[in-house]
């Protein structure tokens, strides 16, 4: 496995080219970029359609798709759902699945690369600190509300693996989500404070030194510094011994690989995402809860100590998906059709109360 520690421009020139020759070819097969099976190939009269945009937050560019559902019509009101990306991800996977298949279901929905990452803006390319993440979401909710056809009080989030942690804690505070949802939620803090599944709590403070050192070489005009994963072999992949990231490997980098989706983040973002978390002032989430995890999937443990904090909840349910992984839930269709029927249902039950007529 190739960890990309120190990132040149000479390299980073290089990547911006593949990334480009890698984009044709991928708009040769969708002209949205969109690599997940049953992606929408063109806008059709009186069917799902998506729409690309664009709008600013905090001064950066984001980019997203916003879909609308069947015999969509701009004056009448719609329920609307956030749709939050996993990490490493872009709103052309996971995300951009859920958010057709809701729209399929009767909702306008919108799916955004956080800033920093895939094809919004934000230098350096991908810094990833919660307070960013949170605030992608407040700033999805603030663009969708106010696109045409969409009734602001019938506001609904989902959130998958990290995007799932950040929704849970945009929640707590951002009371326009009248229900939240997670799709095998992801507790980054934990993770790259205490390692996956608590194996690495022997080193924190080693890798807190490394990301303090990165931080201070970004502010002295030097090289920036990247942890995680740039490649990885076929056979690197295979012995992965933990479904989440064997797995993560073969979807990102193989069946639903995106030239914007990567698994590097700047080590320096560790000093922020190290010191969080995304349980803590569960109290304060008050809303209606769903959280949906594979019975199979190693991360579960997350979504269960999410689950038991979430204590103020104006109702909750944990949905278990009967033999799925963590991964498996972005995008095998059996996973997927159930956790889309139960997210219908409690969309529709929890953003009903606010219907205008």
């Amino acid at each position: 496995m190739k960890y990309l520690v120190v990132m040149t421009l000479a390299i980073a020139a290089s990547i911006d080219t593949l990334t480009a020759q890698t984009n044709q070819k991928i708009k040769k097969q969708n002209p949205f970029t969109l690599v997940y099976e049953g992606a929408l190939t063109g806008n059709v009269k009186d069917k799902v359609n998506i729409h690309p945009v664009r709008y600013k937050l905090n001064g950066i560019d984001i980019a997203a798709n916003v879909y609308t559902p069947a015999n969509y019509d701009p004056t009448k009101k719609y329920p609307a759902v956030v749709v939050a990306h996993p990490n490493g991800g872009v709103k052309e996977q996971a995300s951009g699945l859920y958010a057709q298949r809701l729209a399929e279901s009767g909702f306008i929905t919108i799916a955004a690369d956080a800033a920093f990452q895939g094809a919004s803006g934000g230098e350096p390319r991908h810094t990833d600190k919660p307070a960013f993440r949170i605030d992608d979401i407040h700033g999805m909710a603030d663009f969708i509300t106010h696109y045409a056809g969409v009734d602001a009080n019938r506001l609904g989030v989902l959130g998958i693996c990290g995007g799932g942690g950040y929704t849970i804690k945009a929640a707590q505070s951002d009371k326009r989500f009248k229900a939240v949802s997670t799709l095998s939620m992801f507790n980054t803090g934990e993770v790259r404070r205490n390692g996956f599944q608590n194996s690495q709590t022997a080193t924190i403070q080693e890798r807190l030194q490394k990301a303090s050192e990165a931080r201070a070489q970004e502010i002295a005009g030097g090289e920036i510094i990247y942890a995680g994963v740039a490649s990885i072999t076929d056979e690197e992949i295979a012995k992965t011994p933990t479904d989440l990231y064997r797995e993560g490997y073969q979807y990102y980098y193989r069946t639903h690989a995106h030239p914007n989706s990567t698994f590097l983040y700047t080590m320096s973002s560790l000093l922020d995402l190290m010191t969080w978390d995304a349980t803590t002032n569960m109290d304060l989430l008050t809303q209606p809860l769903l959280m949906i995890a594979g019975s199979k999937a190693d991360t579960k443990y997350m979504t269960d100590d999410a689950f038991n904090k979430a204590t103020n909840a104006k109702s909750k349910e944990l949905f278990v998906l009967e033999g799925a992984t963590h991964i498996q839930s972005y995008w095998k269709q059996e996973y997927v059709d159930k956790a889309i029927h139960k997210l219908t249902d409690f969309f529709n039950k929890n953003l009903d109360s606010g219907k205008q007529n």
